[in-house]
C-alpha cells in the first residue's frame, strides 16, 4: 500500500478522535441552547473552572489561598494531603451541580422571557465572573493534571497497524482513552435526550417556556439539570484537553473549537454537534495533510471556521438543525 493513503489513514484516524473530542465539547453548547434557547458563552470557561477545581481539590490545595495570606499575612497554601482522583472528579462534579444551581438561583430566574439577546449577554458576564473567581481561587500558573489516564504512543495499536498494513500508526493512548470515554457519553446524553422523561421535557422547555410551564414542567429545575449536565460535560473535557496539555487559561478557549462544529451540524441537534465534530476533525487533519505543504502549513487554525461559513451559505441552521418557519 503506498506510504502517502497509509499517511493519511492514519491522520483520519487521529482526526476522528479529534473529531470526537469537539463534539464533546460542542454537546454542552446544545444542551443549553436546547433548554433555553440561548447560547452559553460561558461553556468554555466552565471546561476551565471543572479542571482547576479538580487539580486544586486533588492537590489539596486551600482555596483563594493568595486572598487569605494577604489578608491575614499568613502563608497557607496546601493542606497537607493529597485526594484520589475518582474521590475528587466526584467532589468536583458536586461542585460543578452546586454551581448550577447558583446560576439558576442568581442569574436565570429572573431572566424568563426575557429576549435570547438578555440570557445571552449574562453568559458571558457569567463567563467572565467564572474566569476572575478560578484565577483567585487557585491561582493563575500553568497546573499539571494526572488522574491516571495512560499516555504515550499505544504499542498495541502500532503493533496492529504494522501487522496489517506493514507500518504502524502513532496513536496516542491519552487519544484513544479519550475518544472511548467521549464516545459513551455522547451516547448516555443522546438516549437521555429522546427517551427520557426529562429529555422529553427539555425538548418542551427548548421549543416554548410558558407552554412547557402550562402543561406542569418546572423550567426553574429543567434549568439546574440542564446545567448540571452541561457542567460534567465541561469536567470531562477539562480533564481530556488540562491532561493533554495542561490546566492553563487559554483552556477555555477550547470553546472557539466548537463554534464550527455548532454552525456545521446545528444549534439544536445532538446528532448534528456528533457528526460536525468527525467532520470538523476528519477535515481539518487531511486538509492540512494534503493542502497544508502548498500554502506553508497552519491551515487547522482557519479550515474549519471557512467549511463552517461555507455550509451557513447554503443551509443557514446547520446540516441537521431544525429550519424555522414564521407566519404572520
Amino acid at each position: 500500500m503506498p506510504d502517502q493513503l497509509l499517511f493519511a489513514m492514519e491522520v483520519t484516524l487521529n482526526g476522528l478522535m479529534a473529531g470526537v473530542m469537539y463534539a464533546l465539547v460542542a454537546l454542552g453548547f446544545v444542551l443549553i441552547f436546547k433548554a433555553s434557547g440561548i447560547f452559553n458563552y460561558a461553556q468554555g470557561v466552565l471546561a476551565l473552572f471543572a479542571a482547576l477545581t479538580l487539580v486544586g481539590i486533588q492537590s489539596g490545595q486551600v482555596p483563594f489561598a493568595h486572598l487569605i495570606n494577604a489578608v491575614f499575612g499568613t502563608s497557607l497554601h496546601h493542606f497537607g494531603w493529597t485526594v484520589p482522583s475518582v474521590l475528587a472528579i466526584g467532589l468536583t462534579g458536586a461542585v460543578m451541580v452546586g454551581l448550577a444551581v447558583l446560576v439558576e438561583r442568581l442569574v436565570l430566574k429572573h431572566l424568563v422571557n426575557q429576549p435570547p439577546i438578555i440570557l445571552f449577554m449574562a453568559t458571558i458576564g457569567l463567563a467572565w465572573f467564572l474566569e476572575g473567581l478560578g484565577d483567585v481561587m487557585w491561582g493563575a500558573d500553568i497546573k499539571t493534571l494526572d488522574v491516571g489516564l495512560p499516555q504515550g504512543i499505544s504499542d498495541s495499536v502500532e503493533a496492529a497497524t504494522a501487522a496489517v498494513f506493514g507500518y504502524g500508526f502513532f496513536i496516542d493512548r491519552l487519544d484513544v482513552v479519550a475518544t472511548l470515554i467521549a464516545v459513551a457519553l455522547v451516547a448516555c446524553l443522546t438516549l437521555f435526550s429522546q427517551y427520557s422523561k426529562q429529555g422529553r421535557a427539555l425538548r418542551a422547555v427548548a421549543d416554548d417556556h410558558q407552554a412547557a410551564l402550562s402543561v406542569g414542567i418546572s423550567l426553574r429545575f429543567i434549568w439546574v439539570l440542564v446545567w448540571s449536565i452541561a457542567g460534567f460535560v465541561a469536567l470531562v473535557a477539562g480533564i481530556m484537553w488540562g491532561t493533554k496539555s495542561g490546566v492553563q487559561f487559554s483552556l477555555s478557549l477550547i470553546a472557539l473549537k466548537a463554534l464550527p462544529v455548532l454552525m456545521l451540524g446545528g444549534f439544536t441537534s445532538i446528532p448534528g454537534a456528533i457528526v460536525g465534530g468527525l467532520i470538523i476533525g476528519v477535515g481539518e487533519k487531511l486538509f492540512e495533510f494534503w493542502v497544508g505543504p502548498m500554502v506553508g502549513g497552519a491551515t487547522e487554525t482557519w479550515f474549519a471556521y471557512v467549511l463552517a461559513l461555507l455550509v451557513l451559505v447554503f443551509r443557514p441552521q446547520g446540516l441537521f438543525g431544525e429550519r424555522i418557519i414564521e407566519r404572520v
